[in-house]
């Protein structure tokens, strides 16, 4: 190929350079030739790329395709059901909610219905008679001196940095509108958290940015200050994510400006790793202790923590830890391995910690087995987007959920996976004000607060349907899976929960 290159340019050079004597205006074909020719002897002579070392200039189509390849599987070659993270049909869902477009889906169902893992709820032939209100959940337990009522579905963790300052302004205004909370992510409280005026709950992470000593520790003073905003309704431990437990939090150099970098507490442009543990504990003990100094520090607001369940044994131990100590949190977050970032290692995202039906399963079971649930309520989070999947979360044992991606979709992400690039097309990821100006606070708050209450006005169908007029009622007979194309369980029989614990 280098052969044919070289061949050819020099033919191509001497057509012109000979065209050029009956037609002098020809050479101005060397302007476009000359480069290319250039380009291709600088790829005979690169040694990085071996595709254009052996197909000089050629060898950069592949490079190009590449590029364009998630756009050409998304636009050209995914069906309905087949994208991921998200298919189409439920990017579909979100966006036509969130700009209360047509609600309805013609000539049926997509899916194959006897598919193994199908999943489906049966409905009553007396549908139950539910009013279109907001079913709210109460979270603070017996010690908690300013118990939160929670919506059903809230925004989930992600922070001002993972976010641009437009994206993290239109959730905020959107949960103000719609009455539900948006979760500050582990970056701390941020000017445009507080703007929109919507409730917020302040995640604390390994990093403590928002109350964090110089040297990295966690700050008694600048926590109270943090925690002690109006808008703050209750505060998370983060222990881990599902999309990299164990790993934790990484803001790319490119994206840590010097206003990012303040309000975390760290140097400007610079990759911020936060730390894979706390520092202040170590154990299931001083897990709870630290639980009991943040809600005295807050002066009795609703203390808990997120993670993704990876040990068994480690989460039976907290729970063994909360009856010994009688310390309990108001509420545990599970969030599920199959849960989204902005930015992790491949093998962490797919082959790290367990999937969210699953550890929503064992939370709820072993909080049950000691008989702590009745305390503390449960949040699950992972890939929640529809109102089928609250329902279903609900059914298992938890008491509200969080939605991320979801609320992401209704604000205009397009699923490009540039998150990590800061050149996310629509400005929800990126700080560069050239995509983050397509991103209109004014226009998106309005459909994130559409698609919040949509979806919670179809929930409220579901279960009516169902012959449920209150969700206490759920419970995991409602949700069935296909186990072979010949029969289904339901959860019940799949889950059929724990016997009770010895203490």
């Amino acid at each position: 190929m280098r052969t044919i290159f070289i061949v050819s340019s020099f033919a191509l050079s001497a057509v012109i350079i000979a065209l050029s004597f009956l037609t002098p205006g020809i050479l101005w074909l060397f302007v476009i030739v000359l480069p290319l020719i250039i380009l291709g002897v600088y790829d005979m002579l690169q040694s990085h790329h071996s595709i254009r070392r052996n197909f000089p200039l050629i060898g950069r189509m592949r490079f190009l395709l590449e590029s364009l390849g998630p756009e050409i599987r998304q636009y050209f070659v995914e069906t309905d059901t087949s994208g991921t993270p998200f298919n189409r049909l439920q990017r579909a869902l979100v966006y036509s909610r969130a700009k209360l477009q047509k609600q309805t889906h013609p000539f049926g169902t997509e899916l194959n219905v006897y598919e193994e893992n199908y999943e489906w709820m049966p409905h009553s032939i007396y549908p139950a008679l539910v009013k279109h209100e907001q079913f709210r959940v109460t979270i603070g337990g017996p010690d908690c001196k300013q118990a939160y009522s929670a919506s059903l579905l809230n925004v989930s963790a992600m922070s001002y940095g993972a976010l641009s300052k437009n994206a993290v302004l239109a959730l905020n205004k959107g949960a103000k509108l719609g009455n539900f909370y948006h979760n500050t992510g582990e970056g701390g409280v941020s000017p445009y958290h507080l703007e929109g005026g919507g409730d917020l709950v302040y995640q604390v992470g390994t990093g403590y940015f928002g109350c964090r000593t110089t040297d990295g520790n966690f700050s008694d003073e600048k926590f109270t200050e943090s925690a002690g905003y109006p808008h703050v309704k209750m505060i998370e431990i983060k222990l881990s994510q599902g999309a990299k437990p164990g790993h934790g939090g990484v803001l790319p150099a490119a994206k840590n400006t010097p206003e990012i970098a303040k309000i975390r507490g760290v140097e400007p442009f610079t990759t911020v790793l936060s730390p894979p543990s706390h520092k202040a504990f170590h154990d299931a003990t001083t897990l709870l202790q630290f639980v009991q100094r943040l809600r005295t520090l807050s002066k009795g607001k609703p203390i808990g923590f997120k993670l993704c369940i990876g040990n068994r044994n480690e989460f039976t131990d907290i729970c063994k830890a909360m009856i010994s100590t009688g310390i309990k949190p108001d509420f545990i977050t599970v969030d599920g391995g199959e849960g989204g970032t902005g930015a992790a290692p491949l093998e962490f995202s797919n082959s790290v910690g367990m999937p969210l039906e699953d550890a929503l399963v064992f939370v709820v079971d072993s909080l049950r087995s000691f008989n702590l649930k009745k305390d503390i309520r449960v949040i699950a989070s992972g890939k929640v987007i529809s109102a089928f999947d609250i329902v279903k979360m609900l059914s298992i044992g938890a008491d509200l959920c969080n939605s991320a991606r979801g609320m992401l979709f209704s604000i205009g992400c397009i699923q490009a996976l540039k998150c990590d690039t800061n050149t996310c097309p629509t400005g929800v990821t990126s700080h560069k004000p050239e995509f983050m100006k397509g991103l209109v606070v004014e226009d998106k708050f309005q459909r994130t607060a559409n698609f919040h209450k949509e979806t919670m006005q179809v929930f409220n169908e579901l279960i009516a349907a169902a012959g449920i007029s209150d969700i206490s009622q759920l419970n995991r007979n409602l949700i069935f899976q296909r186990v072979d194309s010949s029969s289904s369980k339901s959860f019940q029989e799949i889950y059929p929960g724990a016997e009770k614990a010895n203490a």
